[in-house]
């Protein structure tokens, strides 16, 4: 009989210092967790940043999209790594890392971030909404361009959704989006964007 050991938890200073570089693990309550990056997630995210990327030069807006970024949350062992980060250039004077790594710790720093959907799909759909709710952010997509979510999430039959959760108050609304729909975002209201062409992205 072979025991498995549990996995050895590390702090967020731990991981920040051996896998800040490494875009294909973040920190969970002191568990390395591997995020199986595929090249069609990629090619999505990639799509979704180039998208955002064009509204923000044409309306002339403070936020960018860095390359690399983590969300540190405090009071926890956590570091999330989004697929999609859209960060307000205005409020960076208040992140107490920001100068000396791209750690983000203040909500009001963040406008939208974006989770493309790989095979630990439950992080995106619970884990994260509570955290990212409770850091305050205005909006969350959680992209699950291969429809692998729980019918919980995204209804049966599964098919490929875009889950787009906007803060009222201190809890997110959520509104499904699926081939043919327009997305709606209210960090973006003049995005022109069909869920379709998400999908697409990753063939």
């Amino acid at each position: 009989m072979i025991v498995q050991s549990p996995p050895k938890l590390i702090t967020v200073d731990e991981f920040i210092t051996h896998y800040g570089n490494n875009s294909r693990y973040e920190l969970i309550d002191g568990e390395l967790i591997d995020m199986e990056p595929t090249g069609p997630h990629e090619q999505v995210a990639a799509f979704i940043g180039r998208k955002l990327n064009v509204e923000i030069d044409r309306q002339d807006m403070t936020y960018f999209i860095p390359h690399r970024c983590l969300i540190k949350l405090l009071g926890a062992e956590t570091a999330f790594r989004p697929d999609v980060i859209v960060l307000d250039k205005t409020r960076l004077v208040n992140e107490p890392l920001w100068q000396q790594e791209p750690v983000i710790t203040l909500g009001t720093s963040i406008k939208l971030v974006v989770e493309v959907v790989s095979t630990n799909w439950q992080n995106d759909y619970a884990r994260k909404v509570e955290d990212y709710a409770m850091l305050g952010l205005p909006e969350y997509w959680i992209v699950d361009y291969l429809g692998i979510g729980g019918r919980e999430y995204i209804g049966k039959p599964k098919q490929p959704t875009i889950t787009i959760c906007t803060l009222v108050e201190d809890e997110y609304q959520k509104r499904l989006f699926r081939s043919g729909d327009l997305v709606v975002s209210s960090i973006f209201p003049d995005l022109r964007l069909a869920a379709t062409q998400v999908f697409v992205a990753g063939q």
